[in-house]
């Protein structure tokens, strides 16, 4: 009978611990905190758990960082977590911290970079972007007129929109006028073709049989392809040591299949602003722009992700409008709600200050495209555009005398806000800090 007590308290006792540490430990904050954070040399960064528990921690590297004042070592030390967890930068370098509670019950790991201070030149140039995509992007079916009826013989394949063609019968695509070229060689006979395609990242075989199509006499499979696209957007930044550049904030997607183009090659040029199609509620607004081949801006497209598009520049002339001087990045923690502005060409290529306010920042947990919702507040601009408009995309945002992020999207039903994204992850994915990671 005490035996059987004593398993009860036991049993008591291990539930009311677990309903402790739910109840205390504010899991939600301490799972969505980054797995890889990174602070500047000399610089502090604050996680506000707030929880009357405590944690173990140890590091793999010493001199590096502290915690709350406690230079981190391979020995594991006490942290309260009852007020904000200071981060800060000792030394150039990177530690691998791992968390305990209780010093038993492992919470979880956390890589901590510290970065030397990272000065770039923000942009706000107008820019041409020419994009080539690698393979040829089908975007959309017609049907061909042959002598059993109409049809799509690639539809039928199940080639689909949105699918990317690499090859055909093991010739690889460089453009869309192959494609008819290939079919066009061998006709209507023989076995049929055999396409390989890549979609949803996996390459697939397909085999499509040509139609003779009554009209033209031509053999048709019934698909529309397409290889490039060309737009108008805004340069975020560039290294003058590098000559590497980031650049619209956001990817670039076919405006028939919404997917991803994937970059085979590109390059971006100057553009003059010469009319703006006013935003309203349920229209965002465009900028319009002509492309202009010459020395002032010239370079190429390496990259085309969640993040924008990268590459370097062979020539980059300032146009007239604001100094171009260099400026601190911002991590995402020192990026705050309030004024800010932005740099941006309204018309030729001027680029002009006009003030704005961040009015949310999210603290994310792995880079995205959102970080921040801004408002238009500069009476200027909203004159002139009606608030955010397409070919803004990549105009950096400068907050005390810093360079915190780009915008990216507008809010449809309201045109003065919108989202921008941190300049961490673009910067990161420019590959500017892989560079200074090998330097430290």
């Amino acid at each position: 009978m005490k035996s059987r007590y004593s398993r009860t308290k036991l049993v008591l006792g291990f539930f009311g611990l677990l309903l402790l540490l739910a109840t205390a430990f504010p899991w939600r904050i301490w799972v969505n905190l980054q797995n890889d954070l990174r602070i500047l040399e000399g610089e502090k960064h604050y996680v506000n758990i707030a929880s009357p528990l405590s944690v173990h921690v140890k590091g793999d590297q010493e001199g590096v960082l502290s915690l709350n004042g406690s230079p981190v070592s391979s020995e594991a030390s006490k942290l309260s977590l009852r007020s904000p967890i200071s981060f800060s930068g000792q030394g150039l370098g990177s530690v691998n911290l791992e968390f305990r509670l209780f010093g038993v019950i492992p919470l979880r790991q956390l890589t901590v970079n510290v970065l030397p201070e990272q000065k770039l030149i923000p942009g706000g140039h107008s820019i041409g972007i020419k994009l080539h995509s690698d393979g040829v992007l089908v975007v959309g079916h017609h049907l061909v007129n042959g002598e059993n009826g109409s049809t799509s013989p690639a539809n039928e394949a199940g080639i689909e929109k949105g699918d990317v063609i690499l090859a055909i019968d093991g010739t690889k695509l460089e453009d869309a006028n192959q494609v008819a070229e290939i079919i066009a060689r061998r006709g209507t006979a023989g076995n049929p073709f055999q396409f390989t395609i890549k979609r949803d990242g996996q390459k697939v075989e397909k085999e499509v049989n040509a139609v003779l199509c009554r009209e033209t006499g031509r053999p048709r499979i019934g698909l529309y392809v397409r290889d490039s696209a060309a737009g108008v957007g805004t340069l975020t930044f560039y290294c003058p040591q590098t000559k590497r550049y980031g650049a619209l904030g956001h990817v670039i997607t076919d405006v028939d299949t919404n997917q991803p183009i994937e970059v085979k090659d590109g390059r971006i040029v100057n553009a003059n602003i010469v009319d703006i199609k006013q935003a309203r509620r349920g229209y965002p607004g465009e900028k319009t722009g002509i492309f202009q081949e010459s020395k002032d801006i010239a370079g190429n497209i390496t990259k085309n992700n969640t993040f924008g598009i990268f590459g370097s520049f062979t020539s980059l002339n300032n146009p007239s409008g604001v100094e171009h001087q260099p400026l601190p990045m911002a991590l995402m923690s020192q990026v705050e709600t309030g004024p800010a502005e932005i740099l941006t060409v309204v018309e030729g290529q001027d680029i002009e200050r006009f003030d704005i306010e961040i009015q949310r920042v999210y603290t994310q947990s792995r880079p995205g495209d959102k970080g921040m919702v801004i408002r238009i507040t500069d009476e200027r601009l909203l004159d002139a555009t009606g608030g955010i408009v397409q070919g803004m995309s990549g105009s950096p945002i400068i907050q005390n005398g810093r360079l915190v992020g780009a915008v990216t999207h507008v809010f449809v039903n309201d045109p003065t806000r919108g989202y921008g994204i941190f300049i961490e992850w673009m910067v990161m994915e420019s590959g500017i800090l892989d560079e200074i990671g090998e330097n430290v």
